[in-house]
C-alpha cells in the first residue's frame, strides 16, 4: 500500500472503534485474513470466516461485538460495522498515495472557451468540455470523456475515463460516473406509421443527479422526452443498469448490476433492488421496499420485500417454491390415488 503506516491507537481514534490488543502495533498494508501479513489490517463481516479468523497472521483484524474474542492472542478493532471500519483504513493508507500523472488541465483537452471551469479542476488527455459547460470546485473530468453542451456539474465530482453526460444534463455535488457510463442519452421511444415504419420521438429533456449520486461502469440514464429524468440524492447505481426516460428514482436508492427501470416509472426512497430485476414502466415502488434477484416488478408496489416474476411477496414466493420443489412427490401420490379410485 505503500510507505503510510499507523500505529493501532491511531486507527483506533481515526475509525472510532475499541481496541483489543497492542496500541504501539503498526499497520501498514491490507489483505484478506488468509492472506494478510503481521503488518495488515483484515475483516470479519460473515461469520463464515471465523474459522480464517483464528488462524489468521493479520496484526488487526476489525469485528464487531459479536465476533470480538473474549480471550486469547490478537489484536482486534471492535466496531458495529467492521466492514467500513476496513474500508476507513484503506482509505487513510491510501491517502497522498498518486493515481495518476494527469492533473490540471491537460494540453490535449479541448475546451469551448465559452465553458466555465471552477478552482482545482482537472481535466485528463482528449477530454471535451462544449459550449456554456459549468464545471465545480475540485471536480476531475477522466481522459477521454464528453462533457456535452450547457452541462452543470458541481464541486468535487468524479468523472472518471470515457463517460458522456449529453447536452443539458445536471450533476449536483460528489457525484461519481464510473468509465463508460452514459447519461443523458436518448430515451427509447418512436412512433409506427401505417406502413411499419418506426420515426424517432425526439428526447428534449434532460437528466439531473443528486448530491452524492454514483453511477457504475456502463450504466445509462436516458433523459427524459419533455421534462426531466431524475436520480435523487445518495442513490447508488451499480454497473450495466438501465433507467430509461423520465424515471423518477428516489433518494438513497441501491440498484445492483443488470437492472432495468423502464419509462416514468418511480422509487420511493431506501428502495434496494438485486441484480436483473425488471420494473415495468409507469409503476410506483414505495419507500423501503426490497426487490430480490431477477425480479419482475409489473405493478406498483407498497413498501415490503418481495421475490419473483412477477414480484411478489417473500414469504408468499418461498411458501410456493415450497411446493414447486415437492412437485413430483405430488404427483406420485396423485397417480397412487387414481390407482386407489380405479380400484373402487
Amino acid at each position: 500500500m505503500g510507505g503510510k503506516s499507523y500505529t493501532l491507537k491511531e486507527l483506533a481514534e481515526q475509525t472510532a472503534s475499541a481496541l483489543v490488543g497492542d496500541p504501539s502495533k503498526s499497520i501498514s498494508g491490507i489483505d484478506t485474513l488468509e492472506e494478510a501479513s503481521e503488518n495488515d489490517a483484515s475483516f470479519l463481516s460473515n461469520p463464515r470466516y471465523r474459522e480464517a479468523m483464528k488462524s489468521t497472521k493479520a496484526g488487526v483484524v476489525c469485528v464487531d461485538p459479536e465476533n470480538a474474542p473474549q480471550n486469547g492472542s490478537g489484536n482486534y478493532l471492535v466496531s458495529k460495522d467492521p466492514s467500513r471500519t476496513f474500508q476507513m483504513i484503506a482509505e487513510l493508507l491510501r491517502i497522498g498515495k498518486k493515481t495518476t500523472a494527469f492533473t490540471g488541465i491537460h494540453p490535449t483537452a479541448v475546451i469551448d472557451p465559452t465553458a466555465t471551469l471552477g478552482k482545482d479542476v482537472s481535466i485528463g488527455p482528449y477530454a471535451v468540455i462544449d459550449c456554456k459547460a459549468v464545471i465545480g470546485d475540485g471536480t476531475i473530468i477522466g481522459a477521454h470523456t464528453f462533457i456535452g453542451a450547457f452541462v452543470e456539474i458541481g464541486e468535487r465530482c468524479h468523472i472518471y475515463p470515457t463517460c458522456t453526460i449529453r447536452e443539458g444534463c445536471r450533476l449536483g455535488n460528489r457525484v461519481i460516473l464510473q468509465s463508460g457510463s452514459v447519461v443523458g442519452s436518448c430515451g427509447f421511444g418512436y412512433t409506427t406509421d401505417a406502413q411499419g415504419r418506426h420515426q424517432k420521438l425526439e428526447q428534449l429533456g434532460i437528466v439531473v443527479l443528486e448530491d452524492d449520486v454514483e453511477i457504475g461502469a456502463n450504466s445509462t440514464i436516458d433523459r427524459a422526452r419533455f421534462k426531466q429524468t431524475i436520480i435523487r440524492q445518495g442513490t447508488k447505481i451499480d454497473n450495466l443498469v438501465q433507467i430509461a426516460h423520465n424515471a423518477d428514482i428516489g433518494a438513497h436508492n441501491i440498484l445492483a448490476a443488470q437492472t432495468g427501470v423502464a419509462g416514468s416509472a418511480k422509487t420511493g426512497h431506501h428502495v434496494m433492488m438485486g441484480g436483473q430485476v425488471g420494473v415495468l414502466g409507469h409503476v410506483v415502488v414505495e419507500d423501503y421496499t426490497l426487490i430480490a434477484t431477477r425480479g419482475g416488478v409489473s405493478k406498483s408496489l407498497k413498501s415490503g420485500k418481495y421475490r419473483g416474476s412477477p414480484a411478489i411477496p417473500i414469504a408468499e414466493y418461498n411458501r410456493q417454491e415450497v411446493h414447486i420443489r415437492r412437485l413430483e412427490e405430488y404427483v406420485e401420490r396423485l397417480k397412487k390415488l387414481e390407482k386407489k379410485l380405479e380400484q373402487l
